[in-house]
């Protein structure tokens, strides 16, 4: 059984990382979280390439492509801690495609295809959605809560804009005032999403260990590159081993999800594993890339900590390790259970 890209993804993750090595250089991020506002002229080269609609059914405008094309797309954004709200946009995208009405489909999937509009999705408690991603400027705003999808736009939402610590991202608290209820199947939208967030943070992860890496090559003591020292090769070791974890379980959600309906495959189980997984990833790698760098590490002019700054939010969207852990052990005992009935 082959486990690889096939042709089309590996031009896809090919296309991705050489144009956003250029349009989202580490001084293009700066400028974006330091002014606050998104690069308006990187949207639109994204949305002409169809980005935003690439998980989005033909029928409504996207072009049609699986989950794993999704995540292979959203690790390279990752890669480049891109400052656009592409990752929320998609996750919208998906979550009405797959829990909303047919009515629903229609009125906003094409758009969110195209880039006219952007989207977003959270979780709720309460009817209020701590911690949404770019919902100060989402036409249309997904919250989930107990089980339970609602569509809102920003008539029928209080949306307050919030400062988090990752500033190449916007955030905001959304309060649902109305909207419509999502009738199709939420759990199965909500996990999907994990898996894609747990993509983007393979990405993050895999640059933080490139740029640690190629500093322990270059940074000398006492005439030794610190990446000589048993201390740092372990370190790197072990962000290695975290990435490529991560990676395989990101992957396998990805593949669960686009393969959903064939016996044997269990979305809810997968995406939990790759969620977990790519949170700790993320967490553990970037906390020890800051460790590789030393004392310039977090220091404002240094550009790793951009990818540790990403990597606390995107660990604890949807879900940290902790609840999917916790979750996973609740699926497999009650599929333990069942099985001994």
């Amino acid at each position: 059984m082959n486990f690889d890209f096939d042709d089309d993804q590996r031009e896809i993750k090919r296309t991705a990382h050489d144009l956003l090595a250029t349009r989202s250089s580490w001084e293009r991020v700066r400028a974006a979280a330091e002014s606050g506002v998104y690069d308006a002229s990187l949207w639109a080269e994204l949305s002409e390439l169809g980005w935003p609609g690439i998980a989005i059914s033909e029928e409504h405008g996207g072009q049609g492509l699986g989950l794993v094309e999704l995540c292979v797309l959203l690790e390279e954004l990752g890669y480049a801690g891109t400052a656009t709200p592409l990752l929320s946009t998609a996750l919208a995208a998906v979550a009405i495609q797959e829990a909303g009405s047919p009515e629903q489909r229609a009125e906003w999937l094409p758009r969110l295809a195209t880039g006219e509009i952007t989207g977003t999705l959270g979780l709720a408690a309460g009817g209020v959605g701590e911690l949404v991603p770019d919902g100060d400027d989402a036409a249309v705003i997904v919250l989930v809560e107990d089980g339970a999808g609602r569509l809102l736009t920003p008539q029928t939402a209080t949306i307050e804009q919030v400062d988090a610590i990752d500033p190449t991202r916007h955030f905001a608290r959304v309060t649902a005032n109305g909207g419509e209820e999502l009738p199709g199947d939420i759990g199965a939208a909500l996990d999907k999403a994990a898996v894609a967030v747990s993509a983007e943070l393979v990405g993050v992860c895999q640059r933080a260990l490139d740029m640690s890496v190629e500093y322990a090559k270059d940074r000398k003591q006492f005439d030794t590159p610190v990446g000589a020292f048993q201390a740092v090769a372990h370190r790197c070791a072990q962000m290695l081993k975290y990435t490529e974890g991560a990676r395989a379980a990101a992957y396998a959600g990805a593949w669960a999800a686009d393969a959903a309906g064939l016996e044997g495959v269990d979305l809810a189980e997968s995406a939990s594993i790759a969620k977990a997984a790519a949170s700790e990833a993320g967490r553990e790698v970037t906390a020890s890339a800051i460790q590789v760098h030393g004392g310039i590490g977090f220091t404002w002019e240094a550009d790793v900590h951009w990818l540790f700054k990403r990597a606390q939010l995107d660990a604890a969207y949807l879900g940290g390790a902790g609840a999917h852990r916790r979750r996973l052990t609740a699926l497999l005992a009650s599929r333990v259970t069942a099985g001994a009935r």
